[in-house]
């Protein structure tokens, strides 16, 4: 229901059937959220109802996308859904994708709300990431692990909770080493081994506009990952090829088991 399950592209109905049918897969290990963003208030508030009546445990809200709204309306909208529902919720400022982008007067502002819990950041900013943390909002700080932005190491080093990520779909235990909050030198040890590791693989998963390069690199190793939607098309050839040589160099394809080249779970 984010950016790497192609949710721009879903079905009104298709959406529905995700929230009603993996939440009952729900164990109780984990808090299920959905990405709930509609094309207006209107639209977004429904989507929240919906995935609150159906098991949902909270909600990811982006600015719609397309309407470029400017900063003081984006607050509005994300207040208005709060008001609206009793359901947590967590904020996706994401500029590159939505090309709407909140300063973080407006976020700490947001986050007096008590219904936010969660603020995942994909600016290129820094020091935007710094500010929220020293305000001390109750909310998780998180951030997406793109090494182009840079955000996960000084997210992790002032106090950050976590990522929001697309790599972990292929190297799970080493993005949750990295998103793992500092409570002592070993964790700041084992991020930035974890990370310098890892780059190779970081920067192939946003070699293309996710999720083409990461989707790709799961149906080629296995994964139940299927086809991409049109008009976006997989990766072939040599691009693909250069992803599966770095889970391999990177020791992925031994230690998950990986089955090179066995089709996977296609979806139409």
């Amino acid at each position: 229901m984010g950016s790497t399950g192609e949710t721009s592209m879903l079905a009104p109905e298709e959406k529905k059937a995700i929230i009603v049918e993996t939440a009952k897969m729900k164990t109780g290990k984990m808090l299920f959220f959905y990405g709930c963003t509609g094309n207006n208030t209107d639209a977004t508030i429904a989507n929240v109802k919906f995935a609150q009546a159906n098991g949902a445990d909270g909600a990811i809200l982006a600015a719609p996308a397309y309407i470029c709204a400017p900063e003081d309306d984006v607050e509005r909208f994300f207040l208005d859904v709060a008001d609206a529902t009793e359901l947590p919720l967590g904020i996706y400022n994401n500029p590159p994708r939505v090309k709407s982008d909140l300063h973080w007067d407006h976020l700490l502002r947001i986050f007096r709300h008590p219904h936010y819990v969660v603020h995942k950041e994909s600016t290129t900013r820094v020091g935007q990431v710094a500010q929220v943390l020293a305000a001390r909002p109750d909310v998780a700080v998180m951030c997406c692990d793109s090494p182009n932005l840079g955000l996960v190491v000084p997210t992790m080093s002032l106090g950050g909770h976590g990522t929001a990520n697309m790599t972990g779909n292929i190297a799970p235990g080493e993005l949750a080493t990295l998103s793992t909050p500092w409570r002592s030198y070993a964790d700041a040890q084992g991020l930035k081994e974890t990370y310098l590791r890892l780059l190779p693989l970081l920067h192939y998963t946003y070699s293309a506009v996710n999720p083409v390069a990461v989707k790709s690199l799961m149906r080629a190793l296995g994964l139940p990952a299927g086809d991409l939607r049109r008009p976006l098309r997989n990766l072939e050839g040599e691009p693909l090829e250069r992803g599966v040589r770095i889970a391999r160099d990177l020791g992925l394809v031994e230690k998950y088991g990986f089955e090179i080249g066995t089709p996977s779970l296609r979806v139409a």
